[in-house]
């Protein structure tokens, strides 16, 4: 009887531990605004100095952290054309050297620029700041602020 009983306790923290990680996972989803449309990439991105891709490639992304498309910089807006796995907190820096690691990432965060949030996981746009130098960068970085979690990465010059 005192085993049915420990099974039983065992199988129900299981099923909370499980729930609790969905939900940790669907919540952004579920609260994420609605994704810029195309058109409005396209518009922003066409003011773009620079472009590079977000790939899946890299030595930090994995199966829940990683990002593939387009991002383009441009004085006034960094645009996104393209998928994010979706996660909370995220942000978007520049970096003065390419990073693909969380500990690259932590190794040189004091020298990159915060430049915003990322909200949405599927095609965004992030203002930025007038007065940043782009040129002063080259990397652009998409970091999970809560978790400490490396996602993407691309050099654009």
């Amino acid at each position: 009887m005192k085993m049915n009983w420990a099974v039983l306790g065992l199988t129900h923290i299981a099923a909370i531990a499980v729930g609790f990680a969905a939900g940790i996972y669907a919540l952004p989803i579920l609260i994420a605004p609605p994704a810029p449309s195309e058109g409005d990439i396209q518009a922003m991105s066409s003011q773009s100095v620079y472009s590079a891709q977000f790939t899946r490639e890299l030595t930090g992304s994995d199966a829940f952290h990683w990002g593939e498309g387009k991002v383009s910089l441009g004085n006034d807006y960094i645009t996104f054309m393209g998928e994010l796995a979706p996660g909370p907190d995220y942000k978007l820096y520049l970096s003065p050297q390419f990073v693909e690691t969380e500990a690259e990432f932590e190794h040189i965060k004091s020298s990159m620029l915060r430049i915003g949030d990322v909200k949405t996981f599927e095609n965004f746009i992030v203002k930025v700041d007038s007065g940043t130098d782009l040129a002063a960068f080259n990397t652009v970085v998409v970091w999970c602020e809560t978790f400490g979690e490396f996602i993407t990465a691309a050099k654009y010059r």
